[in-house]
C-alpha cells in the first residue's frame, strides 16, 4: 500500500464529506440491524414462545438481556392491545427501519459522488499542471501516447479500483464489525466458528489476487503502445499510403492488439473470480454454522433458541455481501496499484527548470544577452561545449551549422526550456536563473520551423500568449504585418475560421505566417527564429521572409538558419560544429576565412558575390 499513499493525500480536502459518509453508512447499518433483529420477537410471538415480562429488567449486553428488555415493552403492548396489534407494531418498526436504512444509504452515496469525482478532478489537474511544467527534454524520452494513456486510462482505472476501494474501506469493515459484534452477543459459541473460518477464506482470496497487479501493469503498457501506433498512423497516413505500408502498420497494430486481448482476458478472469469465489466461501462458512448451530439448537437443553438461531443466520447472511464487496475491491486494487504507479512516475518526474522563491522581476531588455562558457548535455551526451557569445540589443545574429550541431538547443536555453549544465547565460548582466520565468519568457517571441497551431480559430491562435485583452483591430494589424491578412480574408469565415487539428486546414506557409502574426501581437523585444522558413516552398518563403523582415525591425533577433541565403545581412554569424563555436563574424569576414562557413555556403550552391 506504500505506493498508494500519494492517492490518500487527495482525501484531505474532503474530510467533512468523509465523516458524513461514514456517519450515514453507520446509521444505515444500525437500522438494517434493527430490522433483522425484529425476527426474534416476531417468531417468538407467532409460535407462542413469548414469555410475558411485567417487571422491567435491568439492562445488560447479551442476547438474553436485550430480548428480555424488548419483551417487557412488547408485553406492555400485548396487554393493552393484543397480539395482532403487537405483530403490526413489529412490522411497522421493520418498515421504518428499512426506510431509514435506505435513506441513509442513499445519503452516503450522494455524499460520496462529489468526493469521488473531486479526487479524480484533482489528480487530472495535478497531472496536467505537472506535464506542462516538465522540461521539454522529458518528452524526447517518453512517448506522447503513453503520457496520454496515463492521463486518461490510468486515471479512469484509479476511479474503478482505488476510489471504489476507499469507499468500501469506509463502509464494509464497519458493517462486518457491527454485524459480527451482534452475532457475538447472540451466540458466542457459533461466532467462534466465524473467527476461525472467515480469515481462512480471506487468505485464499488474497493469494489469488496477488498476480493482478503484474498483469494490469503489462496491460496498461500494451494499451499505451496501441495508442502510440494509432497516433503515428493518423499523423503519417500520407506516407503509409505513398509507400503502400498500410498492411505493415495493420500487422503491427494487430500484434499489439492481440497481446492486449490476451492480457485483458487474464486480468478479467482473475478479477471476475472474486465475486463467485467469495460467495462460495461465504456459503461454505454459512453451511458450517448451520450444521453446528442446528445441533446446538436441537440439543437438550438447547444451547441457543430456535428464534435466536434463525435471527443469527439472517444477520450472518448480511455479512456475506460486504465481505464479497471487500474481496472484489481487494482484487481491483491490485489493478489500480499498477495505474497508480504509472501516474506517480509522471508526478514524481523532476522539474529541473524552476524559479527561485525570491526571483527578480524583469520587464525590459536594455543591453545584451551573454553566453559565458555554456555547456549542456542530455543525459550523458554533450550537445554544447564551452559556448561563449554576446548578443547586443538591437543586433541581428545568426546561428548556423550542420544538422545536429546544437543550434536549436542553444536558442532553447535563452527562454530556459532547458537549463545549462555548466556556465551561465546573462541578460543585462544578471544570470537568467535569477529572473521570474514568466517575466523572462514575456521578453521573447519565438517562431519555430514547425508552426504550432491549436484546434481553434485563426483569431485565437494569433492572440495566444498576448496575456491581455486583445481587440480585433490589433489582431488584424498583426496579421497584416505577417502577410497573413489577405489569405485569411479569403477564408469563408475569415478570422473565425477554425484551423483544425495542428492547423491541418492551412498550408505550411499560411500556418507559419499565423505564428509570425502571433509573435507580432506579443511585440517582444527579443525575437528567436528557429529555421522559420526551411520547410517552405519558394513563394511561401518569400512571403514569410517579408513578414520576418518587418517583425525584426527594432528588435534583437536570433536566427537559426538552414538556408544560409537568409542570414547574409546579419550583424554577426556564429558557426557551430559538434556543439562548439568554431567561427564567428560577419558574412564577408567568414567568407574570407575560407573555413566551415564558406564550405556550408558552397554545399548549398549559393552564388558568392565578388568582393
Amino acid at each position: 500500500m506504500k505506493n498508494l499513499f500519494w492517492v490518500f493525500r487527495y482525501l484531505k480536502k474532503h474530510i467533512q464529506g468523509i465523516v458524513l459518509y461514514f456517519l450515514f453508512n453507520l446509521l444505515a447499518i444500525v437500522f438494517s440491524l434493527v430490522s433483522l433483529t425484529m425476527l426474534i420477537p416476531f417468531l417468538s410471538l407467532i409460535f407462542g414462545k413469548t414469555q410475558p415480562v411485567h417487571i422491567k429488567p435491568a439492562f445488560h449486553l447479551s442476547s438474553s438481556g436485550l430480548i428480555e428488555l424488548f419483551n417487557y415493552y412488547l408485553t406492555q403492548v400485548i396487554d393493552a392491545y393484543g397480539k395482532s396489534y403487537a405483530i403490526g407494531v413489529i412490522c411497522l418498526v421493520v418498515i421504518v427501519a428499512i426506510l431509514l436504512k435506505n435513506l441513509f444509504t442513499y445519503a452516503a452515496t450522494f455524499i460520496s459522488t462529489p468526493i469521488r469525482n473531486g479526487i479524480l478532478m484533482d489528480i487530472r489537474r495535478d497531472l496536467f499542471n505537472h506535464v506542462i511544467a516538465l522540461p521539454i527534454g522529458y518528452f524526447s524520452e517518453e512517448k506522447k501516447a503513453d503520457i496520454l494513456s496515463r492521463m486518461t486510462n490510468d486515471v479512469q482505472e484509479i476511479e474503478v479500483s482505488i476510489i471504489s476501494f476507499l469507499e468500501s474501506a469506509f463502509r464494509d469493515p464497519f458493517t462486518v464489525l457491527i454485524y459480527f459484534f451482534t452475532l457475538l452477543v447472540l451466540s458466542p459459541q457459533l461466532t467462534l466458528f466465524l473467527v476461525v473460518l472467515l480469515p481462512l477464506a480471506g487468505l485464499i482470496i488474497g493469494r489469488i489476487s496477488k498476480s493482478l497487479k503484474r498483469h494490469s501493469n503489462a496491460g496498461q503498457e500494451r494499451l499505451s503502445n496501441l495508442l502510440s501506433i494509432m497516433d503515428e498512423t493518423i499523423t503519417g497516413l500520407r506516407i503509409l499510403k505513398a509507400f503502400n505500408a498500410e498492411r505493415q502498420q495493420q500487422l503491427r497494430f494487430q500484434q499489439e492488439n492481440h497481446q492486449l486481448f490476451r492480457i485483458k482476458n487474464r486480468i478479467n478472469w482473475r478479477r471476475d473470480l472474486a465475486s463467485p469465489l467469495s460467495e462460495f466461501l461465504g456459503v461454505v462458512v454459512l453451511c458450517v454454522v448451520l450444521f453446528f448451530g442446528g445441533r446446538l439448537a436441537l440439543s437438550s437443553p438447547p444451547v441457543v433458541s430456535a428464534d435466536v438461531f434463525i435471527a443469527y443466520i439472517a444477520i450472518f447472511s448480511q455479512i456475506i455481501n460486504p465481505l464479497k464487496s471487500f474481496s472484489t475491491t481487494s482484487y481491483n486494487i491490485q489493478k489500480g496499484r499498477a495505474s497508480a504507479e504509472r501516474i506517480q512516475q509522471i508526478l514524481s518526474a523532476p522539474i529541473y527548470v524552476t524559479e527561485k522563491p525570491n526571483a527578480l522581476p524583469i520587464d525590459r531588455f536594455e543591453h545584451a544577452i551573454e553566453f559565458r562558457n555554456v555547456s549542456f548535455r542530455y543525459r550523458d551526451q554533450w550537445v554544447l561545449q564551452q559556448v561563449s557569445l554576446k548578443i547586443e540589443k538591437g543586433k541581428t545574429i545568426a546561428i548556423v551549422g550542420a544538422s545536429g550541431a546544437g543550434k536549436s538547443t542553444l536558442v532553447d536555453l535563452i527562454p530556459r526550456f532547458h537549463d545549462v549544465t555548466e556556465g551561465e547565460i546573462l541578460i543585462d548582466g544578471i544570470n537568467i536563473k535569477e529572473y521570474r520565468l514568466y517575466d523572462l519568457r514575456k521578453l521573447m517571441g519565438i517562431v519555430t520551423q514547425e508552426p504550432i497551431l491549436f484546434n481553434d480559430t485563426i483569431a485565437n491562435n494569433i492572440a495566444l500568449g498576448a496575456n491581455r485583452e486583445v481587440t480585433p483591430e490589433e489582431i488584424v494589424a498583426a496579421a497584416r504585418v505577417a502577410n497573413a491578412h489577405t489569405f485569411i480574408m479569403q477564408k469563408e469565415q475569415g478570422y473565425e475560421t477554425n484551423v483544425g487539428d495542428r492547423g491541418i486546414k492551412l498550408s505550411g506557409g499560411e500556418k507559419q505566417r499565423i505564428t509570425i502574426a502571433r509573435a507580432v501581437l506579443k511585440n517582444p523585444p527579443i525575437l528567436i527564429l528557429d529555421e522559420a522558413t526551411s520547410s517552405l516552398d519558394t513563394e511561401s518563403e518569400r512571403l514569410v521572409q517579408e513578414a520576418i523582415q518587418r517583425l525584426m525591425k527594432n528588435r534583437t533577433s536570433i536566427i537559426v538558419a538552414h538556408r544560409l541565403s537568409t542570414i547574409q545581412h546579419a550583424d554577426e554569424i556564429y558557426v557551430l560544429s559538434n556543439g562548439r563555436v568554431v567561427e564567428h563574424g560577419s558574412h564577408e569576414e567568414l567568407m574570407a576565412l575560407n573555413g566551415t562557413y564558406r564550405r556550408l555556403i558552397r554545399m548549398q550552391q549559393i552564388s558568392i558575390p565578388a568582393s
